[in-house]
């Protein structure tokens, strides 16, 4: 669930204001004042709190994990609220598995404990239907029975449909009656103090001018990118999760092969090794899930009997997902994991640089020469591919232009525009032998699949089949043409 609000600071001897008629047709109800008490969990090091995250037991609605926020220019600020259940006392497995990509090995405890006085009001429409509730919050910092600390901060919560319009007329409402500028900051922020606003562990630097600054912010934008998406991963409801976390590991994999002169072999190579393992049990969701898609969008363009038939082979390669997806949640909680996620971090902070390399040279005379060899690779590979090319033989050329786009994006920080169009370029030849190899493995596995079946099932199987033929012809057709605009000279006279 999503959540938006906007929060305020307030002087002393604020009064909330009347908020009736803010807009046409919304009605202010005042609801009963309410006494919370929140227990918010953390590690050592305020690890959840410095990225925005959160983990809570609250008297009133059980425990909750808040994900990083976004913030807008208003000040409205968006963060994912996902509830779990659970009573007070140890923090639920399920609840520690949403935030232990930023907790990681390190132990989460109990890190504040908070006691909110609350004067609410609600924002409802003619109908009734609620809009947005206004919040007028007295908090107390505990420190056993001490009160340690107080604060009082105003917050509006938007419903789902609520517009942003309306945000603003409360907004402005209040600080006409005296209230503070919209100020995101969450409660347990300032309940925790200074240490809490410190940066978070994975911070993508500003391009800067070695080498070493090249490879610091490759690598901490691609750890930042796995970190954001583990979560949404463990819940499994978008696959989105499972491909973005999954480009993470492999785009990591390739920075540490472009930059492999610049940095330590012997922890270069086996960070590479557990993220080919790593991105081998993403993998396996992902393949399992885009095939199911592809299938089921093809499976509406048969007939019947043979579409109702080919949803029975579709769930069949479901289950199969399923299963990999179990997997993967094993592996997200094993010891492995958690240990290369520490040693990821470790790398966007400071990865170790070999001895005598070039690493503190200006990044704009080495990084472009470490484009050439995956360049070299690439097109050696296509020179040998012949008149009619195997399928495995296009399959690899697809694997040396991924590696040539991603040195190149690695690169394109410090090189700009000329690095950026090459990977456009290259991009062009992935996206096209990509839909080459969907194709051709679909083809395989519904060949193979329709063995197996009966009847009408293995006809719509060989039906199937034959559509993937031609949609691989297709891009076999196409790789020609998009791989002379890659091969243009002028797009790679800065390597």
């Amino acid at each position: 669930m999503q959540e938006r609000e906007i929060k305020l600071a307030v002087p002393p001897g604020f009064r909330l204001p009347s908020l009736d008629g803010l807009l046409g047709g919304v009605i202010a109800v005042p609801l009963p004042d309410v006494t919370l008490a929140a227990v918010y969990h953390d590690t050592a090091d305020l690890r959840l709190a410095r990225a925005g995250a959160s983990l809570r037991y609250r008297s009133d609605d059980g425990w909750t994990v808040k994900l990083p926020q976004s913030t807008s220019a208003a000040g409205l600020l968006t963060r994912s609220e996902l509830p779990v259940p659970g009573g007070p006392g140890p923090v639920p497995p399920a609840a520690l598995d949403l935030v232990r990509a930023y907790a990681r090995t390190a132990r989460v405890d109990v890190a504040t404990r908070l006691r909110t006085h609350r004067r609410r009001v609600e924002l409802v429409d003619l109908d009734g239907k609620p809009l947005a509730e206004v919040t007028d919050d007295e908090v107390s910092v505990l420190d056993g029975r001490r009160v340690a600390s107080r604060f009082r901060e105003l917050e509006i919560e938007l419903a789902e449909h609520a517009t942003e319009q309306l945000a603003e007329l409360i907004v402005d409402a209040l600080r006409a009656a005296g209230a503070g500028a919209p100020d995101p900051i969450p409660k347990v922020v300032r309940a925790l103090g200074p240490r809490a606003l410190e940066p978070p562990d994975v911070v993508v630097p500003d391009v800067g001018t070695t080498a070493a600054d090249a490879v610091r912010r490759a690598i901490a934008a691609s750890v930042e990118r796995l970190v954001e998406h583990d979560a949404p991963t463990r819940i499994g409801e978008d696959p989105e999760g499972v491909h973005q976390m999954r480009v993470a590991a492999r785009r990591l994999r390739s920075d540490l092969r472009t930059f492999r002169s610049l940095l330590e072999p012997s922890w270069n190579d086996p960070l590479r090794d557990d993220l080919q393992w790593l991105g081998a049990e993403l993998g396996a969701v992902r393949d399992a899930e885009v095939l199911a898609g592809r299938l089921l969008d093809l499976a509406a363009t048969l007939p019947e009997p043979e579409s109702g038939a080919a949803g029975q082979l579709i769930d069949g390669l479901l289950q199969q997902g399923d299963r990999a997806r179990a997997d993967l949640r094993a592996a997200l909680r094993s010891d492995r994991y958690l240990e290369l996620l520490d040693r990821l971090v470790a790398a966007a902070q400071e990865p170790p640089f070999a001895a005598g390399s070039e690493a503190d040279e200006p990044a704009a005379e080495v990084v472009g020469t470490l484009v050439r060899a995956p360049w070299r690779h690439l097109h050696r590979a296509v020179d040998e591919l012949g008149e009619d090319p195997a399928d495995q033989a296009l399959h690899e050329v697809r694997k040396r232009a991924k590696r040539a786009r991603y040195a190149a994006e690695a690169v394109a920080p410090v090189i700009g525009k000329p690095a950026r169009k090459f990977a456009d370029a290259v991009a062009e030849v992935q996206t096209v032998l990509g839909d080459h190899m969907d194709a051709v493995m679909a083809e395989a596995w519904l060949r193979a699949a329709g063995l197996a079946e009966p009847g009408t099932v293995a006809f719509a199987a060989g039906a199937l089949a034959a559509k993937e033929s031609a949609l691989a012809q297709t891009a076999r057709d196409a790789f020609p043409a998009v791989w002379d605009a890659a091969d243009r000279k002028r797009l790679r006279r800065w390597m």
